[in-house]
């Protein structure tokens, strides 16, 4: 009796060591990314006295995730090992956009469509491309450009419709395919999409209420 009961005590031993090893590997961190909004714009940008909501974009479910995304080739999508933007992406884009309104000084108050901010024109993006592509490979390295397509639709509130809509597109090369410089290209391309996409928004609605002195009462 003493053999097998030794011998199930050695097994269970061993099946837990594996067990927290596995674990131990599991609970390695991820390096957590961030970027940054856009602060830079036209000076002879209009200002317009109105309140805009910025809702979250959509976005496919390769991209609706908080994991770095690169394309190996056109039919495929990969991401890059133990690295994670801060939030989902979709999340990030708003949170960057409504920053960037507000670093723009042209709009009367900007918020997020979770806020309960009541509206005079809503930001619809669609976050169409937020990835990197592999354009070459040698055997030591990949180059990889990154890209930045954005969708916007201007929805007035008072009104009920679409105003405007337009695609903003950013296309910049990696200085290698490390993840800290893929990151560095991703900050660059979503910051001049944004900085577009900004100061189109503000001069459509800035039209858009010169034409229409009665629509959106602030």
């Amino acid at each position: 009796m003493i053999r097998p009961i030794f011998l199930a005590l050695v097994l269970g031993a061993l099946t837990g060591c594996a067990g927290l090893g596995t674990l131990s590997q599991a609970s390695k961190p991820n390096d957590l990314y961030l970027l940054t909004p856009k602060s830079t714009f036209s000076s002879s940008l209009p200002r317009v006295q109105k309140q805009i909501v910025v809702q979250e974009p959509t976005a496919t479910a390769a991209v609706n995730t908080d994991q770095i995304a690169v394309q190996p080739t056109l039919l495929q999508v990969q991401y890059l090992p133990r690295a994670r933007w801060v939030d989902r992406a979709p999340l990030i884009v708003q949170a960057l956009m409504v920053e960037s309104y507000e670093n723009s000084g042209k709009v009367a108050a900007v918020g997020r469509s979770t806020v309960g901010l009541r509206a005079d024109y809503v930001i619809a993006p669609d976050l169409r491309e937020f990835q990197g592509i592999v354009i070459s490979e040698t055997e030591n390295s990949k180059t990889v450009r990154v890209e930045v397509r954005i969708n916007i639709k201007i929805i007035d509130e008072y009104e009920d419709k679409i105003i405007a809509s337009s695609s903003f597109h950013e296309a910049v090369l990696a200085t290698s395919d490390q993840t800290p410089d893929l990151v560095e290209a991703f900050d660059v391309a979503l910051g001049k999409t944004m900085r577009d996409a900004v100061e189109w928004s503000i001069r459509k609605i800035h039209t858009h209420t010169q034409n229409n002195p009665r629509s959106n009462p602030s």
